[in-house]
């Protein structure tokens, strides 16, 4: 035993730095859940078709590295809702998405490179994408995005298959920080 500290006078420092490790926790916790509620509301938002008012709650979520705010305010930028419509915006709101996994910011990628629209026409790219995509979707839109990667797919020479292939075989998700 130290000397100084007896077990009585330890006991009380153990329960101090519970409580503060416990407290640091909930405090985190929170900050995760006041996201969470963000983002639905951005959802909501989304949902009664108020583009403005959930482009205003995603741009910090986004922002912040949050995946799913960025694939949704991708789609904003790209259509033109609640935001002015900029495909190359869009594109680097989806890239951001779907380089942390993100399926549907993956597919819109994929989409937005095999038409050349907000980054330079690569089909190569655009498979890749919509290879990650389809292996990542949820199994109701699996069958829908494999057709639409197929249909790009006859687009392309053996060579960039393998090449997109390749690509997305060698891809791996990366979290923003």
């Amino acid at each position: 035993m130290s000397p100084g500290l007896s077990f009585a006078n330890r006991v009380p420092v153990v329960r101090i730095v519970l409580v503060a490790v416990a407290a640091a926790m909930l405090v985190l916790s929170a900050g995760s859940l006041a996201h969470a509620q963000s983002f639905r509301q951005g959802v909501s938002a989304f949902n009664r078709q108020d583009y403005q008012q959930a482009s205003q709650i995603f741009i910090p979520l986004a922002e912040r590295g949050q995946p799913s705010a960025q694939a949704y305010l991708g789609f904003l930028f790209e259509t033109g809702r609640g935001v002015p419509q900029n495909l190359t915006e869009a594109a680097m709101w989806y890239r951001r998405a779907a380089e942390q996994g993100d399926s549907l910011a993956q597919y819109s990628l994929g989409l937005l490179y095999d038409r050349g629209q907000g980054v330079p026409r690569d089909i190569v790219e655009a498979s890749k994408w919509l290879n990650l995509s389809t292996a990542g979707a949820p199994r109701r839109a699996r069958e829908a995005r494999a057709r639409i990667r197929d249909a790009v797919t006859t687009k392309m020479t053996r060579g960039e298959v393998a090449r997109a292939r390749l690509r997305a075989l060698e891809w791996a998700p990366v979290r923003e920080r």
